[in-house]
């Protein structure tokens, strides 16, 4: 295979190197995940104790010293706040693990460009599956505490994946623009911390979308992830069935960013052996 050749860049291609090469990405993601761990004493169980931590750490911090409220009833306890701030860091931080990673992931890997044939349209794939098993682990925890502190987990948990896969859609057309991109332009790896950590802020992850200024709501709704922050809210804490008509306009602006960011990775690839 000449990496200079031109590779396919339509939605059906996408999809037909995902499949044909499945057990490759799998046993990948496998190693991946593993080889975070790899050394420690504990394990792959940090897994479950970092997002178990976390959920402890939001608890004292925010419900504890800062009494801060959502205002989901007037029966709202301590840990109700705690609960949904957890969900909104999940959906952020799966977004910002592929994204922070994107920028560098031909760059940390030029042995797979230069030498081995290799399709490397997989390796976001591969980085994306890592942060969605870390993000499993992190809903079991949500689960658990839903269980424990609120004797219920709403039924209308069934549909969270359907919330998830326009995010998982987005985020891959992010990282294969920025893994492309960081090729030639390194400066976007430093970047890319930056405008995840704004992300944060300007997404309804501490705060609701009502308590915002209403001259300022606009700009936060403009914000990719706060329709599916709020949409994953309220499938997984507050028992409502997602708006079908706002996930189907999300789901194809997903599935466009995701189709215009594998047609600039092909496009680019063919240059990625010259400047490595």
């Amino acid at each position: 295979m000449n990496p200079h050749d031109s590779q396919p860049t339509s939605l059906g291609a996408l999809l037909k190197s995902l499949w044909h090469n499945r057990k490759l990405v799998a046993e990948m993601t496998r190693r991946e995940v593993v080889g975070r761990y790899r050394g420690s004493i504990v394990g792959l169980a940090w897994s479950f104790f970092h997002p178990v931590l976390m959920l402890i750490v939001y608890t004292l911090v925010f419900s504890g010293i800062f009494k801060s409220r959502w205002g989901v009833g007037v029966e709202e306890t301590k840990t109700d706040y705690a609960i949904v701030l957890f969900v909104g860091m999940i959906m952020h931080g799966f977004f910002a693990e592929c994204v922070n990673r994107a920028a560098g992931l031909i760059l940390s890997n030029a042995n797979l460009v230069k030498k081995v044939v290799f399709p490397l349209e997989l390796l976001p794939w591969i980085a994306a599956l890592s942060a969605l098993y870390h993000m499993a682990v992190s809903l079991c925890v949500l689960m658990l505490a839903q269980l424990v502190l609120n004797q219920q987990f709403p039924l209308t948990a069934a549909f969270f994946p359907v919330v998830l896969i326009p995010l998982i859609l987005l985020t891959m057309g992010a990282s294969w623009f920025l893994a492309a991109t960081g090729v030639y332009i390194r400066d976007i790896a430093q970047a890319t911390g930056i405008i995840t950590t704004v992300l944060l802020f300007l997404s309804p992850v501490f705060y609701p979308v009502a308590s915002v200024p209403s001259e300022l709501r606009p700009l936060l709704l403009l914000n990719p992830l706060t329709f599916i922050i709020e949409s994953a809210r309220q499938v997984l804490i507050f028992g409502n069935s997602p708006s079908w008509t706002g996930l189907a306009w999300y789901s194809a602006a997903s599935l466009a960013v995701a189709w215009a960011g594998f047609w600039w990775f092909q496009k680019t690839r063919k240059g990625f052996a010259d400047v490595l």
